[in-house]
């Protein structure tokens, strides 16, 4: 009998909360006729100052950060508490996107989702092994095909998240990442973190 054991998984963390997600778009919509938007990986969307997390009317949404932030650092038996390092909102208008990237010198990021409808653009992440894509075997499925949602997921070498209104997901800062187009004709609202671990 063949035995099988799992090494170093990179796990992705996600929880649905109870928000009220439409007073949370109002303010960021509102925000974003106010201030200019960064240049960072967006194309055609805004993207916000990163001092969110400062924001009085963000902070019942900033408690909830924490409170899966240090469910994970239990999960994973880590020392310190968590801080938050920056925060801001995106919105991405019909056609909008996010470039491939990394968020660097901190331990997880993620994204809480606002407001989606169907076709808003999927994250995608990749499989973030060294070398990976060197050589990409021939497997019985491909990504276009529906059929490989059948593919155990630790053999995925990329893998297409959903969002969906009310959704945390959180992961580690270095992990490949980005943002399908926004087929819809709305906007998408999404708000993005980075935590660094604390003493």
């Amino acid at each position: 009998m063949m035995l099988k054991e799992y090494f170093f998984p990179t796990i992705v963390y996600a929880k649905d909360l109870q928000l009220n997600n439409e007073m949370l778009a109002q303010h960021i919509v509102q925000w974003s006729k106010s201030d200019d938007s960064l240049l960072k990986t967006n194309v055609n969307g805004w993207h916000s100052p990163t001092d969110m997390h400062t924001r009085p009317e963000y902070k019942i949404l900033i408690d909830e950060l924490f409170k899966m932030q240090n469910e994970i650092y239990n999960e994973e038996f880590l020392k310190g508490q968590p801080l938050i390092g920056n925060m801001w909102a995106n919105i991405n208008y019909s056609g909008g996107y996010n470039r491939p990237h990394v968020h660097p010198n901190c331990l997880f990021s993620g994204v809480y989702y606002v407001k989606t409808q169907p076709n808003c653009g999927n994250l995608v992440i990749n499989d973030p092994r060294p070398g990976v894509q060197l050589k990409m075997p021939k497997t019985k499925v491909s990504i276009d095909n529906t059929d490989m949602f059948r593919m155990p997921r630790e053999l995925w070498r990329e893998a297409h998240i959903q969002p969906i209104q009310g959704r945390l997901i959180m992961f580690p800062s270095w992990l490949w990442h980005c943002v399908e187009t926004n087929n819809s004709n709305d906007i998408r609202i999404s708000v993005s973190f980075n935590f660094i671990q604390g003493d």
